[in-house]
């Protein structure tokens, strides 16, 4: 899938079951509306129309239905962590109480004052109905110990929370209006976000406009009050021929996963900018560590020595992407440019050594056809693969390139529920999957023992303390040790190849002030102005 992470100016949160899937399937959304980039609206063309307006009641927060909630905690563009609806926090001794004491000055879009009390209801709203409350941690209770100090309790230290904050699953909603709505929250929200819902042509357009009364706005921003343009427009429009159109014609600002096979034209344009953000999580082929062949590490560390991963990149993304041959993506916390050195030394490409593990296991081409073989048998894996475009044009490289190091490379297109599924049942060799999370926690829900949503199959004792040491470990520089340990781990024993990190391209015309966090996914919208 492509990991669907919940997008915002500091807002991402993945399913958990779909952390570590593979792709997604194209949205089905309708053509958008005609509303027109003019006068001081913010118009963007955008693929998916939410599901719901409800961070509590979606397992998929995108950036449309995400900027009107705020985190308590956020980081800027070069990853350093700032208050946001907490004006501080403390961690006690012991790791299980988080206290946090909020601002003053913060008010729902109701009118109503963010309060402690009305914080506690809405993680209490949180952990009750949400979909993916699992990655909050093990959350004991909430208390408001006064009008302005929360307190987190947790059965167990719990390390990742910060980037849980970061990521926005726990960012506050207006739970006072949420259960005098009921069910019709989700289509008239309520938060403390710059934005306020407005309108709704579902399939078409979502409409926010500006909250007037706003005025606390983040320490990175030139602009801590009310966003500087009126109404912000999200069209939602399916097909990339019509999205470019639009764009070109000026009835949009924003044209946010550019195509790539567009970026170059998209370039030339007059006053045009293009935007650039690499996405938090790798790409991979996963072993099915259970598998007779694969069971055998030489003939994993074989299949990541038949590996380019440049042409991945230039061909299957048009450039976009980044190769990476260690677990974690950059913009991944956790991510260490001495494993990723190391692990670039270990596995780049070399055919005599993928071809010398493969003897060593046993497969040599003794009848001269290309194709090594064992006990008479040619060496053949399948490859399951999702109908994804990107990935389609990236397994056929793949395939050219594993046959030149004499391996037989079947692909299998399947839907992604297919390939799911059959993963659960063992029923497979190889897959090119994806996974995706702000924390090298994801390495623990991808490998850890006690999870069942591995998509390898592999498990290593070893690996399993030091991925719950490392969910236990408050002290920042002794976990990120913690995870390098861990990481080492991976490189030696290679459950998985990892391949690339794609980079999302957004082109702006008729806008100043517009960027994207590379920490969180998202834009800033406070210094956002529209040109005259």
């Amino acid at each position: 899938m492509k990991i669907h992470k919940w997008k915002q100016g500091a807002l991402s949160v993945f399913v958990a079951t779909a952390l570590i899937a593979g792709c997604s399937s194209q949205p089905t959304n309708q053509t958008g509306n005609d509303t027109s980039a003019k006068g001081n609206t913010l118009v963007i063309a955008s693929l998916t129309d939410p599901d719901s307006l409800d961070m509590h009641k979606t397992s998929w927060l995108s950036m449309e239905n995400s900027l009107i909630y705020e985190p308590l905690l956020t980081r800027d563009a070069t990853g350093k962590l700032h208050p946001r609806l907490a004006e501080k926090y403390e961690i006690s001794q012991d790791g299980k109480v988080w206290t946090f004491t909020l601002r003053k000055d913060v008010r729902y879009h109701s009118g109503d004052p963010m309060t402690a009390a009305s914080v506690k209801d809405s993680f209490d709203r949180l952990l009750a109905i949400s979909p993916v409350k699992g990655l909050a941690g093990p959350i004991e209770k909430v208390e408001a110990t006064d009008k302005h100090t929360l307190k987190v309790h947790f059965s167990q230290p719990f390390a990742p929370f910060v980037n849980v904050i970061v990521g926005g699953l726990v960012s506050p909603l207006d739970a006072k209006k949420a259960k005098e709505l009921g069910d019709g929250f989700s289509d008239n929200p309520s938060a403390t976000g710059p934005v306020i819902f407005d309108k709704r042509e579902r399939g078409a357009s979502l409409t926010y406009k500006k909250n007037p009364d706003y005025i606390w706005g983040p320490e990175y921003a030139a602009n801590k009050g009310p966003l500087q343009f009126d109404s912000l427009v999200f069209r939602f429009m399916k097909d990339d021929d019509t999205r470019l159109m639009e764009f070109k014609k000026g009835t949009v600002h924003v044209l946010y996963d550019a195509p790539p096979n567009s970026v170059a034209e998209l370039e030339t344009l007059p006053g045009v900018k293009i935007e650039k953000a690499m996405d938090v999580g790798n790409k991979y082929i996963a072993f099915n560590s259970k598998h007779p062949l694969f069971s055998d590490v030489r003939l994993r560390k074989a299949v990541a020595l038949s590996v380019d991963r440049d042409p991945l990149v230039q061909v299957a993304l048009n450039g976009f992407g980044k190769p990476v041959y260690g677990p974690l993506a950059p913009t991944i916390y956790g991510y260490s440019e001495a494993i990723e050195s190391k692990a670039k030394q270990l596995y780049t490409r070399d055919l005599d050594k993928a071809k010398q593990l493969l003897a060593e296991a046993g497969w040599t081409d003794s009848d001269g056809d290309g194709i090594v073989d064992k006990d008479g048998k040619p060496l053949s894996v399948e490859m399951l693969v999702s109908q994804e475009p990107a990935f389609q044009r990236a397994v056929q490289i793949l395939q050219s390139q594993l046959k030149e190091a004499g391996i037989d490379m079947k692909i299998s297109v399947q839907e992604m529920t297919t390939i799911k599924e059959r993963i659960s049942k063992k029923s497979y060799d190889m897959a090119l999957m994806y996974y995706g999370w702000f924390d090298a926690d994801i390495l623990y829900l991808i490998f850890e023992k006690s999870n069942s949503t591995s998509r390898t199959h592999y498990n290593s004792p070893e690996l399993d303390v030091l991925l719950n040491k490392g969910r236990l470990e408050m002290n920042e520089q002794a976990r990120l040790k913690i995870y390098e340990d861990a990481q080492e781990i991976l490189l030696n024993d290679l459950p998985w190849v990892p391949l690339w990190v794609s980079e999302t391209v957004i082109a702006t015309r008729g806008v100043k002030g517009f960027t994207v966090n590379p920490y969180t996914q998202g834009i800033t919208l406070h210094d956002v102005m529209l040109e005259k």
